[in-house]
């Protein structure tokens, strides 16, 4: 009961293993044919070990036609009919056959089919079935050659009656060119007689020594009394001694219970995955030290981008500038048209104004005048000038920013085109797209701003001039009514007598009611003096408005000039950035399976050997 509860460690330590070793095989060609410069046959050598660890124990047999390989597969496996057989060649293929929960048959590509089969015997080990041993050496000869190679032990199977033909010992020597063990299986035994097959065993012996360099096992066994011991579904253990096919059985048994051998088996693919993944890391970090020189064109490339849209920013900032200054100037001219009409000096006149606009006369007057008192200050004053100027100074612009993308864009299409001629090859044949000047140019940005700001100006020149226009008809009703008042008081004073002008006291009314009507003339200057505040601050509200509008089309028109830059370089800079990442994933990948590795060659280590409490799983 210990024996078998040993086994059965030891063998699911071995599957676990070699499954492990299975995913992490395959997690790697998910990689290794990515990384540049590796080569071809590092990754076949992956392939291989790929195969390693898809199959627990391989056994290939290998033999002439119709020497019994196919029938001897079917008796072991208690299936007479799962390979095909024959009198003439039957199997002109390579078959693996491997376990499976259903009997299956896979067409794996090329020259291989794979069979699976629920048998516990291929739990411990895979079968390969080749095609006669005079194709194998001609058009089969590089196919059964990767199995050869693979393969943990050969079987050459010939017949009992014509055991070591000239063709056989030929076979055996170019098997030995292949360092696999090898035991010959004599098969259909059952047609010699006792002192026959001695004879023959010893000849085989004597002959084979000299072709392998060494006595190999020779087993003298029937097919055919091997698959009439499984006749029935139960096994006849008479029959199957009789057969010699118990001696094959107990040999894959002994060969997989023991644990050296299994650790080998497991190490094999092991080691090959380790060389590959050294060489493999050796190639990244060559591939990472020579993509290092170019990193240095996208953050290049980066600092120019910046660069060019600092100066293209710096454009727009003078053009707002020089508009700051435009409606800082018909404000300051405004300023003077509004001292001008609302200076002290011109009040007394202003109340006769006043009282037309009183009466409705002034309005009688207005009918022939095209202009406002106002309008005709700001005119006098050019106070619009400036604002006439703004289109002018804003059409500036758009050829600028223009100017600037398409002589930037000139640079970099320069740039790129040298710095991609001098990539490796390697590395320039993953660009993807073409660096080069963009066919059209659009400026509909700011092209379509134009409207909203031809709004503006037209609103500082008109509502502007109303809003004064209003500002000094109200300062006139209320300088004329305050006068009125006045000239009315005093009068009623005079006419009704009730100041005695014999009394000192009433020249302090006289006096006081000069004052008030005096004081009522300040308030055309000082009215004068709101309303320059209230222009400048209106029309600074107006350039705010004016400024923000061209500065979002600005933004934009900027913002689609840095896009064409991009696109124009991003062939390289997206080069670079990929080859970086990718490069990084493939570092990051195989150090995790170089880690991976580790654990595992100490897992192998430990494989079957007693531990404290006895068999290490």
């Amino acid at each position: 009961m210990t024996v078998d509860n040993n086994e059965t460690k030891l063998a699911t330590a071995y599957e676990a293993i070699r499954r492990r070793e299975y995913e992490l095989i395959t997690d790697m060609l998910e990689v290794l044919p990515k990384i540049d410069t590796l080569p071809e046959e590092r990754i076949g050598q992956v392939r291989d070990a790929l195969f390693h660890a898809d199959h627990p124990f391989l056994m290939v047999f290998v033999g002439p036609f119709n020497s019994g390989k196919s029938s001897l597969i079917n008796a072991l496996l208690g299936k007479p009919d799962l390979l095909r057989v024959g009198p003439v060649p039957t199997t002109d293929r390579i078959n693996i056959l491997r376990y499976g929960d259903e009997p299956q048959q896979m067409d794996s590509g090329g020259e291989v089919d794979t069979f699976f089969y629920p048998s516990p015997m291929l739990k411990k080990v895979s079968f390969v079935d080749t095609p006669g041993l005079e194709s194998i050496f001609q058009k089969h000869e590089d196919t059964t050659r990767k199995f050869l190679h693979r393969s943990d032990v050969v079987l050459l199977v010939m017949l009992a009656t014509q055991a070591m033909t000239s063709s056989n010992l030929e076979y055996m020597q170019k098997l030995r060119e292949y360092g696999k063990k090898v035991i010959i299986v004599i098969n259909q035994a059952d047609l010699l007689s006792p002192e026959q097959t001695e004879t023959v065993r010893t000849y085989v012996l004597d002959q084979s020594q000299g072709k392998l360099g060494y006595k190999p096992d020779v087993w003298l066994v029937s097919a055919k009394k091997g698959i009439e011991a499984r006749a029935g579904g139960e096994l006849n253990e008479t029959l199957w001694q009789e057969s010699g096919l118990a001696q094959l059985e107990q040999y894959i048994d002994s060969q997989l219970d023991d644990a050296e051998r299994l650790r080998q088996k497991l190490q094999t693919p092991l080691q090959i995955i380790q060389n590959v993944n050294r060489a493999a890391l050796e190639s990244v970090k060559a591939n990472q030290a020579v993509l290092d020189q170019y990193q240095s064109i996208a953050d290049n490339v980066k600092s120019q981008l910046t660069a060019y849209r600092r100066e293209q920013e710096k454009i727009v900032r003078e053009v707002n500038d020089e508009i700051g200054k435009k409606f800082a100037d018909a404000a300051e001219r405004g300023k003077e048209a509004i001292d001008e009409t609302f200076r002290f000096s011109r009040s007394i006149g202003s109340v006769g104004i006043g009282l037309g606009e009183l009466t409705g006369l002034a309005r009688l007057f207005r009918r022939g005048q095209k202009q406002s008192r106002t309008r005709l200050a700001f005119e006098r004053h050019k106070v619009y000038d400036p604002i006439r100027e703004l289109p002018e100074v804003v059409d500036k612009l758009a050829p600028r920013l223009e100017g600037k993308d398409m002589q930037d864009i000139d640079d970099l299409v320069k740039y790129g085109g040298r710095e991609i001629n001098a990539l490796p090859p390697t590395i320039r044949s993953k660009v993807i797209g073409t660096i080069q000047s963009p066919v059209q140019y659009d400026r509909a940005a700011l092209q379509a701003v134009r409207p909203e700001l031809e709004a503006i100006e037209e609103k500082a020149r008109v509502d502007e001039t109303e809003k004064l226009d209003t500002s000094l008809r109200n300062v006139l009703f209320g300088l004329a009514i305050w006068e009125l008042l006045v000239i009315l008081t005093l009068i009623v004073i005079l006419v009704t007598g009730t100041i005695d002008f014999s009394q000192p006291s009433s020249l302090l009314v006289i006096l006081l009611l000069f004052g008030l009507g005096v004081a009522g003339l300040l308030i055309m200057p000082i009215s004068g003096r709101l309303l320059q505040a209230a222009h400048t601050n209106r029309m600074l509200k107006i350039q705010a408005d004016y400024v923000e509008k061209l500065s979002k089309a600005s933004d934009k028109q900027v913002e689609y000039g840095m896009q064409l830059r991009q696109n124009v370089v991003a062939p390289l800079t997206r080069l670079v950035e990929t080859q970086t990442t990718l490069q990084n994933e493939q570092m990051t990948k195989l150090q995790n399976a170089q880690q991976q590795m580790t654990t595992i060659e100490a897992d192998i280590s430990k494989m079957g050997k007693r531990s404290f409490l006895g068999l290490r799983g």
